[in-house]
C-alpha cells in the first residue's frame, strides 16, 4: 500500500498494512509516520539495518501466536511441531554459517544473550574483564546501571591513547593482576577487528573463559568481510540485526562441551518462552547470509565506511583509529567548532540519523555511524563520499542539506516499489 513522504515520493510498505489501517487507524498512523520517517532521511545509526521483506513476513506470521517453551522435542507447551521445525532450521543454518558446534537462537536480544552466558559460565561476584565503558564497552561490560555491574566485579581495559587501538599489553597485565573469570571482547564503538587469538592466549595465561561480544561485527564474519571469533572464544553472543539484517535478536554460539549449560542459562534460567516468529525471521536472515550476494554486501559495507571515513576526515571531522576495518566510523566533531550532542543534532535536523559515543580519550563525546543500512539501499561509493561532504556542510550549517538528503534516499529507497 503507497503512502506519500515529505520528499512527496511514494514509499512502498514491505507488509500489508490493511486489517491494521481498518482495525486501529491510530497505530497504523504511528507505522505509517515510521515508514515515512525512514523513507525520508539517511539511517546511519550503527546498531540498525534495513531487513528484508522475507524477514518481516516471518515476524509477522502466525507463529507469533505460539508459546513454545523449552527446546525442540522438550517443549512444555503442546502443538509445537512447527515451532520445533522453525527452531531446528534456525539453528542448523547458524551452526553451518559460523562453522559452531552449538547455536542457542533464542535470545531476546544481545544483551540476553549476554547475561546468559554469565549466567553459564560465572557466579555473582566473580571477576571479569572487558573494555571499558569511556573506551566504548557495552552496557553489559560492567555498567553501574545494568546487572552486569550489580552482579560482576568488572576491570576495564582501554586503548592506546595515541592510536586507539587495544592495549593487548594492558590487557595482559590486568589479567595477570586481577586473575578474572571471564575475559570480554567486543564494543559499541571500537572500529577495527579485534585480535581474537591473542585474547584466547591470554585467558588461557591466567584460566579465565574468553567470551567475545561480537554484536556489531556478526554481519560481517557471515559475509566472510571479518574475522570470526568461533574458533577462539568459548562463547560467542551476538544479535541477529545490524549488519546481519535480520530481526532484533540475539544468538549464542559455543562449543559442544558447553551446550547444555549455555541452553539451560538461556531457558529457564534468564528467559521463558521464545518468540517463536523472530525464531523462524532469524532462520531467514541465517538463509539469506549464507547466500553469494550477502557476502558481497558485507565487503561493500567495509569498503563504503572507509569511503566515508576518509571523506569526513577530509571534511574536517578527526575519526578515531584513522579509520575503520568494519561498518562503525566514529568521529570527533570538535574540529569544525561542535561537540557530538551538537553535531548529531545538526544532522538530524539535515535527514542524517545517528548516535553519539564516548570518545577514547578525555570526556567529550563523537560521533558513532555505520554504513549498513545505506549499503542496503544500493548506494555505492561516490555516494559515500557525497554523505561526507553533506556531514560537513550539515555540521557547518552551510546550504539546504535536508533537500540533497531527500534526493539521494529517494534515489535509494530502503523498500523499492
Amino acid at each position: 500500500m503507497p503512502v506519500t513522504t515529505s520528499a512527496a515520493r511514494p514509499a512502498t510498505l514491505p507488509q500489508d498494512f490493511g486489517a491494521l489501517l481498518r482495525e486501529d487507524p491510530e497505530i497504523a498512523d504511528v507505522l505509517l509516520g515510521e515508514l515515512r520517517r525512514q523513507s525520508g532521511t539517511l539511517q546511519l545509526t550503527a546498531a540498525e539495518n534495513f531487513t528484508s521483506p522475507a524477514v518481516l513476513a516471518a515476524l509477522g506470521s502466525p507463529l507469533a501466536n505460539k508459546y513454545a517453551e523449552g527446546y525442540p522435542g522438550k517443549r512444555h507447551h503442546g502443538g509445537c511441531e512447527q515451532a520445533d521445525a522453525a527452531e531446528l532450521i534456525a539453528v542448523r543454518r547458524a551452526t553451518a554459517l559460523f562453522g559452531a558446534e552449538h547455536a542457542n537462537v533464542q535470545p531476546h536480544s544481545g544483551s540476553s544473550a549476554v547475561l546468559a552466558a554469565y549466567a553459564a559460565l560465572l557466579r555473582p561476584g566473580d571477576t571479569v574483564l572487558a573494555m571499558g565503558l569511556p573506551y566504548g564497552g557495552h552496557l553489559t561490560h560492567g555498567s553501574p546501571a545494568n546487572f552486569s555491574g550489580r552482579w560482576f566485579d568488572f576491570v576495564g581495559y582501554g586503548v592506546d591513547s595515541e592510536s586507539g587501538l587495544i592495549d593487548y599489553q594492558q590487557v595482559r597485565t590486568l589479567a595477570r593482576t586481577h586473575r578474572p573469570k571471564a575475559i570480554v571482547s567486543g564494543s559499541i564503538s571500537y572500529p577495527r577487528h579485534p585480535d581474537y587469538e591473542r585474547f584466547r592466549e591470554i585467558a588461557d595465561e591466567v584460566g579465565a573463559y574468553f567470551i567475545a561480544d561480537a554484536a556489531h561485527p556478526m554481519g560481517l564474519i557471515a559475509g566472510g568481510a571479518a574475522p570470526s571469533p568461533v574458533p577462539y572464544a568459548d562463547v560467542v553472543c551476538a544479535t541477529t540485526h545490524k549488519v546481519l539484517r535480520g530481526p532484533r535478536g540475539g544468538m549464542i554460539l559455543c562449543g559442544a562441551e558447553l551446550a547444555e549449560r549455555i541452553d539451560r542459562a538461556v531457558f529457564p534460567f534468564t528467559q521463558g518462552g521464545a518468540q517463536m516468529h523472530t525464531v523462524a525471521a532469524k532462520a531467514v536472515a541465517f538463509h539469506e547470509a549464507a547466500t553469494p550476494a550477502f557476502a558481497a554486501y558485507a565487503h561493500r559495507v567495509v569498503s563504503h565506511a572507509r569511503v566515508l571515513a576518509a571523506g569526513l576526515e577530509a571534511e574536517g571531522f578527526d575519526v578515531t583509529t584513522g579509520g575503520t576495518d568494519t561498518h562503525l566510523i566514529v568521529a570527533d566533531p570538535a574540529p569544525l567548532g561542535v561537540d557530538g550532542h551538537t553535531a548529531r543534532t545538526r544532522l538530524a535536523a539535515a535527514g542524517l540519523v545517528l548516535d553519539t559515543c564516548a570518545l577514547p580519550y578525555g570526556d567529550a563525546r563523537g560521533i558513532r555511524l555505520g554504513t549498513a543500512a545505506v549499503t542496503t539501499q544500493g548506494m555505492g561509493d561516490a555516494a559515500m563520499a557525497r554523505l561526507a561532504a553533506l556531514f560537513g556542510a550539515a555540521v557547518r550549517e552551510e546550504g539546504d542539506v535536508l533537500a540533497e538528503v531527500r534526493e539521494l534516499v529517494a534515489k535509494f529507497p530502503p523498500y523499492p516499489g
